[in-house]
Formats: C-alpha cells, structure tokens, sequence
C-alpha cells in the first residue's frame, strides 16, 4: 500500500482532469482549447508522478558507508536535502540523504544512482536544447522548447547547455570509430573552407587588418568588386570509404535524363569536421588521423579531393610525406567546369546555346587528360579575337588554373581506377555544417559560440546523446557521489 499512499498526489491530479473532461467547461469547448488545456492538465499531472515517484524514492533510500575520492570518511547523515530538477514536464524537487564531513563538501549517493546532473536541467531538457540550438537562434531554441514541454528556458541558459552539449562530442566520435572498409575500397579524404560572417573582434588578423584598412566609395553600400572583409574561414574536412566504379569521360558527361548515365561511386562510412577556430593544418591533421584509424597499416588506395587551394594542398602533401603514406590529389571537376563557364562568356553573348556545347568540349577534353591543350586553346582563341585585357580575363583565368593545377587533372587514371572526381561529401558538408549551421545559428559570428553548434550539428545525434548522459554520471565519480558505493562510478561493482 506504500506505493499506492506515494502517489495520492498524482492520483488526486488525475481524477480532477477527469472531473474536468467530464464537467460542463470542457463539454463547452471547441476541439482547439480543449486540446490546448488537456495538454496543459496533463503535463500537470506527469510532472506530479514524477515527483511521487522521486518522494517515493527519498523515503525507501537506506544509509551507507560513504568514503569521498580523498579516502574521507562521510559519516554524519542528515535528511531531507533537497535540489531542484527541471524537467520536460516542469519542476520538481529531489529529496536525498547527504552525508557530511566537517570543511568537505556534502555527498549524495542518491544523485548517482539517478544520474542527476551538476546542473538543475535535466537530460531530457539538455537534449531538447542541443537539437533545437542547431536549428536556429538561441531565442527560436528556447520558443520550441517552451512549445514542446510548457518549460520556460531562457535564452543564456539554451546557450549553455548547447555548449556543455558539445563537450564529449570528441569522446563520442573516440568511441564510435566506423569500421575499416574493404581492402579494395578507396579511402578518400577531403578538404574545403567556408567563410562566416564575424563580428570586427572575431576575425582572424589579417582580416582584421584589411577591414581596417579597407575604404569604399559609398557610405550605405558596396560598390562592385569591394568587400566587407567580415568573414572568419571555417576548416572543413571529411574522410568516407567507397568501391571504385570505373567509368569513361563519356559516363561523367552523359545526361540522367536519358538513362545513359553510369552510376557514380557511393560514398559510405562518412565522417566529417569543421573548425572556425583551428587553421588549415590542424583540421587537415585531424582528417589524416581518422584516415589513419580506418587503415593504419596505409595498404589501402588514399585519395584526397580538393577545389585547387594552394595551401590545403601543400598541407595534404607535408601530411602524407610525415605519415609515409601515398595520396593521389585530385582537383574537383566541378571547380574546372566552374572556370570553363566563367571562361565561355568571354567568346559567346549571354545567353547563347551553343556556349553549353563549347563548355563540354572543352570538359570532355579535360576528362580525356588534354588539359594543356585546352588552356593553350583558350588563350588562342582569346588572342585571336583581339579581345581587351578585362574582356579576356576570365579566359586567362581558366587557361592558368588548368596549367597550374595539371599535376592534380589525371582524370583518366583517376575514372580508370574507378575513384570520385567531384567533392560532392565536403560540398554538402559546407552547405549543411557550416553555412546552414554555423553561418544561420550563430548570429552574433563568435568563434566559440559558432564552434558549441558545430560540434553539436557533427556529433548530436540520439546516440552521442546517451554517450552525453553516460558521460555526465562518469564526470561526477566518487568526489561528488561518494566511493565505495554499488552502482556509483568508481565505486563498487
């Protein structure tokens, strides 16, 4: 009868939700109200048995023999401690036991065997606040939260927990290490950047020192070819595993429309990073060490895409040179067609169709590994036609990305072997990580805040959630819940 006496509350609760469904009020609501203050009642009446549930609890809770982390024996107890909880169904309070010793800190068993954390929220308000922080701005945040439980979270406090959310995401990936391909899988790593919009106080110095200097024509915008010099470039990288495809230049160019197209190779086991705060080679260094996990022996083919950045490449190449691992970089095709269509517009008036055709030439020649040839046409082509400086520019730009970036254009090794030639992983990676998140999530643009998000974004899924809970009783241990215990971390088995 004990447990029935317990939760005379939450009963007593219940039956006047009933008495209210079944009342003259109710009967004269449409479905709307009525739904909205069922819900309302409702929440009331979980919130209640978890408070029984907990005042249950704190009456069957026996003493102990509590030793602190220092080997400190806790031996005066007294009642009646109570801390307050906030929970997805409201705000209750945790009565315990607390075991005293003169200038120590009190102890509570009774917090470890509920995985309480330090903090008032609960767990299940900290997960509402890691997933819906990456949604939006910490103010929308708090408005779902509030929306989906009826708890009031301000604004700072959504914040922080997001932050301390962002912790063990380190821990998290640590622990969960996707399993090695194949041995005939392609290990690709890859590598781009993406610029945040920071506040003036955020940006990295030499940006800093070019905003600073930087003077535009007019007061209330900028004119063509100014910038704001306002961004902060965030690191990004990504490792995946795939089973080459071999293909033809024909197959990359062939329409999906016509059924004609081969399929691509399928990225799988993808993990991915970003950092606003870490520079290039520290981003990179961490691509090489997940690569390095999945084929720690390096028996397998590496493959590094890039978009032609000088500086990630000389990374890529100084890291593979340390680790003695053999890494095969190749330029993303996308950025070529990209340098073509700004090249065709120097040749071709806006608009014209047959500026599609000379665009796949060329890239059907590029595929073929005649690069080379494609510039020296290009830049021919342009001279020929008498074309002025800035007319020609986008041309001499494409001719001299070719030429420059030839070593890393063997498209024809790279389709035979059947390896990706397109960054599609690191693109998405740059529109959903870091532009959608870190870009639509931080407004403020402070690196700390923007890098609590991301962390999140990568790594806060369900399962690093409860990979977060588990970490949050180990953090405790015995300085906070007292050692020697059954069921306490570091305490007895």
């Amino acid at each position: 009868m004990i447990g029935v006496e317990a939760f005379g509350e939450s009963r007593a609760c219940f039956e006047d939700v009933v008495g209210w469904l079944s009342g003259s009020e109710a009967a004269s609501l449409d479905h709307g109200p009525l739904e909205d203050d069922l819900e309302r009642r409702g929440r009331e009446v979980l919130r209640r048995l978890l408070q029984d549930h907990f005042d249950l609890r704190a009456g069957q809770e026996e003493r102990v023999e509590v030793t602190a982390g220092n080997g400190v024996i806790h031996g005066s107890v007294e009642a009646e401690h109570t801390r307050v909880l906030t929970t997805v169904f409201g705000t209750v309070g945790v009565e315990r036991l607390a075991y005293r010793h003169r200038g120590a800190e009190n102890l509570h068993p009774a917090d470890a065997a509920l995985n309480l954390p330090a903090e008032r929220h609960s767990h299940g308000l900290r997960r509402l606040a890691a997933v819906e922080s990456t949604r939006g701005s910490y103010d929308a945040a708090a408005e779902a939260i509030s929306r989906a439980t009826g708890v009031a979270v301000a604004k700072r406090q959504v914040e922080q927990l997001a932050r301390s959310a962002a912790v063990d995401v380190g821990d998290f990936y640590a622990a969960s290490v996707p399993e090695s391909g194949a041995s005939a899988d392609v290990l690709v790593v890859s590598v781009d950047g993406k610029g945040i919009v920071m506040r003036p106080d955020s940006l990295r110095p030499a940006t800093e020192k070019a905003a600073a200097a930087a003077t535009n024509k007019l007061k209330s915008r900028l004119s063509k070819g100014e910038k704001r010099d306002r961004k902060r470039m965030a690191e990004v990288g990504a490792v995946y595993d795939l089973a080459p495809v071999p293909r033809s230049p024909a197959d990359v160019l062939a329409s999906k429309s016509d059924g004609a197209a081969r399929p691509a190779p399928r990225a799988k086991a993808k993990w991915v990073t970003a950092s606003v705060a870490d520079d290039a080679a520290e981003v990179i260094g961490r691509v090489f060490d997940e690569a390095e996990s999945r084929d720690p022996e390096h028996k397998r083919r590496w493959v590094a895409l890039v978009d032609g950045n000088c500086h990630q490449i000389e990374r890529i190449n100084a890291e593979a040179e340390q680790r003695e691992v053999n890494v095969a970089v190749v330029v993303d095709l996308i950025h070529v067609l990209e340098y073509l269509w700004g090249a065709v517009w120097c040749f071709f008036a806006e608009g014209d169709t047959a500026a599609e055709e000379w665009v796949r030439d060329r890239a059907l020649a590029v595929l073929e590994g005649k690069a080379g040839d494609v510039a020296a046409g290009i830049r021919r082509r342009a001279t020929t036609a008498g074309l002025a400086k800035a007319k020609r520019k986008k041309a001499d730009d494409c001719a001299r990305y070719l030429v420059n970036k030839g070593d890393y254009l063997d498209y024809p090794a790279a389709l035979a072997a059947g390896w990706p030639i397109a960054t599609g992983v690191i693109e998405g990676t740059c529109r959903y990580l870091v532009a959608d998140r870190m870009v639509f999530s931080s407004p403020h643009g402070v690196p700390v805040c923007a890098l609590g998000r991301q962390a999140v974004r990568v790594g806060y899924g369900l399962a690093s959630y409860r990979h977060r809970r588990v970490r949050a009783s180990l953090g405790g241990g015995p300085e906070r819940w007292g050692a020697g215990l059954p069921g306490v971390p570091g305490g007895a088995s």
